[in-house]
């Protein structure tokens, strides 16, 4: 059974959640990407899943929870985060807020750091796994660290193999690109992750603007803050309006005729939540092309479009 794919029907979610209870891993379809499930107050089970993805331990965990009765036994909310839970809960937006100090959730999920990142999933496989756990769940997306986010069960099997238990498949994530993470420690809001969540949704619901983090010189506060993340293989080079026939191409609405083989174009209607939800797949298609370079055409930088030039930046950033 281990790694094994199988279909997130009723019997193996239900048997997904004791494999969570026993300290195994699950993988797992959330709105945004699939997950890679441990039981959140088992040190143990957590400290396999930074295994499993070869991930920094300083990079904090998503904990997953069925909505804010359970999440305010975990972490403290104030009502600037009540009121962003009462919009947006369930659903693709993490809140980064003070940890309890008499949460039962391992100290290993927050890095060691005195907050702790929340989120309330509506995908309904991921709520009922919640359900079926009878335990927070922490959750980073289901692949190695630094490569591309895994949107399908074979995505998940491609780069972790048998460190999950089990795979629940139920198809391509609907969203495709992860949850906008911000953080409500300090005096005013922060957006650490742009996401899946519009800023712009964020401000109107909060009737003030959020701070913008820089990435670079910062501590980790949250999870997707490193600055070479969702890497393939292939170097990306952005912003380009013109490439070569050698190199593989990812477009974004009308763009000239290609001369390579090796193109795909996110939305050629210049659809963003289109271009979002194929983000990662294209990108994984591409590197398997075997092109030393992918050329990335331009995309607008509003609503989800911030969140996908945040990515692609990250992909194209230098690596050690």
């Amino acid at each position: 059974m281990q790694g094994r794919i199988v279909p997130a029907n009723a019997e193996w979610i239900e048997e997904a959640g004791h494999l969570i209870r026993s300290g195994a891993l699950v993988a797992f379809p959330t709105e945004t990407v699939y997950g890679l499930g441990a039981d959140a107050t088992n040190g143990e089970a957590v400290a396999r899943v930074f295994a499993a993805k070869g991930r920094p331990s300083f990079n904090p965990l998503i904990v997953h929870v069925l909505g804010l009765e359970q999440a305010v036994i975990i972490g403290s909310f104030s009502p600037m985060a009540r009121r962003l839970t009462e919009t947006f809960w369930p659903g693709p937006l993490t809140l980064v807020v003070p940890r309890l100090e008499t949460t039962e959730v391992s100290e290993l999920v927050s890095a060691g750091l005195p907050t702790v990142a929340l989120r309330s999933p509506d995908h309904p496989v991921a709520r009922q796994l919640l359900k079926a756990a009878q335990r927070p769940i922490a959750a980073p997306s289901a692949n190695r660290s630094g490569h591309i986010s895994a949107t399908c069960a074979e995505h998940v099997a491609a780069d972790l193999g048998e460190s999950a238990a089990v795979i629940l498949d139920a198809g391509p994530t609907p969203r495709g690109l992860e949850s906008t993470v911000l953080s409500l420690v300090g005096a005013a809001p922060v957006l650490l992750r742009p996401g899946t969540v519009p800023s712009e949704a964020i401000e109107d619901i909060l009737g003030e603007k959020i701070v913008r983090i820089s990435e670079a010189g910062e501590r980790l506060t949250s999870p997707g803050q490193l600055q070479s993340h969702y890497a393939p293989k292939s170097k990306l080079r952005l912003n380009a309006k013109a490439w070569e026939p050698h190199e593989a191409v990812l477009g974004f609405g009308s763009i000239a005729e290609c001369p390579s083989q090796a193109t795909i174009n996110l939305s050629p209607s210049g659809d963003l939540i289109e271009a979002a939800a194929n983000l990662f797949a294209a990108l994984r298609k591409l590197d398997a092309s075997g092109a030393e370079t992918i050329a990335v055409t331009p995309v607008p930088s509003y609503g989800l479009g911030e969140a996908i030039n945040d990515r692609l930046a990250r992909a194209a950033a230098p690596r050690d």
